[in-house]
């Protein structure tokens, strides 16, 4: 049995419903978790096969419950290349979610704006995204029973995700930029002339997280979403030195925002 099938297997067992959303909480943004009326709670360590969070501000748990009238199941907490997991490892939890039934995947991160036009604390609709990681998690011999060997990315982000989450941004008065997400491995952050770059190639937004994700998530058929939460700006005359306590507490301030939103459109789903 492969390391996938025993955490599939102890996550049937524990899961108390088939969640209706699957929602992916990157660093900083813990507080929308908190807003889950939590049925049941999975931390990472006791799912065999599961890897750990080993970043600051990730709980680590996986966590059934209610986010208004909807079942979801919520990573607080995701994996991260950079961490020295596999491609296969990082995008375990989002194939879990496939197999247990998750139609519909929300993704959340923190992350560096490169658009002029953006401020810290802005919320941007991930429209598409850039895979600049140096693999990718389809590499290998596929599963046919997962999904096609060449899965269509032309809406990646799916369109009418993104259409109500802009309906539901004017009725609560939200501002929201939209744009380009460009996934890199970190841990650093990025250097001047290579923010300068992500934003040649056409991104708005640079992170080390969410791509590999989704990727996996539509090999499987699942719709998603992606939002970021800018909390730091590479844009030149901007770029000031950044530390990951600066990151999260941007996160948090931006959060305040976000759960409402995420909240309005799981009830719309």
């Amino acid at each position: 049995m492969s390391e996938l099938d025993k955490s599939l297997h102890f996550v049937k067992e524990a899961m108390p419903f088939v969640p209706d959303v699957g929602i992916i909480l990157g660093s900083g943004l813990g507080s929308l978790g908190e807003q889950i009326e939590i049925e049941r709670e999975l931390n990472y360590s006791e799912i065999p096969g599961f890897p750990r969070s080993t970043v600051e501000g990730h709980k680590g748990t996986l966590a059934f419950g209610h986010f208004g009238s909807k079942k979801v199941v919520a990573m607080r907490g995701r994996f991260h290349f950079y961490e020295g997991y596999g491609m296969d490892q990082v995008v375990a939890p989002v194939r879990i979610m496939a197999l247990i039934g998750v139609k519909r995947l929300m993704v959340s991160n923190a992350c560096g704006g490169v658009n002029p036009d953006f401020s810290i604390g802005d919320l941007m609709i991930i429209s598409d995204h850039i895979n600049l990681f140096p693999t990718n998690p389809l590499m290998g011999p596929n599963r046919d029973d997962w999904g096609p060997r060449f899965p269509d990315m032309s809406e990646a982000y799916s369109n009418e995700m993104i259409a109500l989450a802009k309906e539901v941004a004017q009725e609560q008065g939200t501002k929201l930029q939209e744009g380009v997400y460009a996934g890199l491995t970190g841990p650093c952050l990025e250097t001047p002339a290579e923010y300068k770059y992500v934003r040649i190639i056409g991104a708005d937004a640079v992170g080390m997280s969410t791509v590999p994700e989704v990727i996996a998530a539509r090999h499987m058929g699942m719709e998603c979403f992606g939002m970021s939460v800018i909390t730091d700006l590479g844009v030149e005359g901007k770029i000031v030195e950044t530390t990951h306590d600066d990151v999260v507490r941007a996160a948090n301030e931006a959060s305040k925002k976000m759960v409402p939103l995420f909240r309005g459109m799981i009830e719309r789903l």
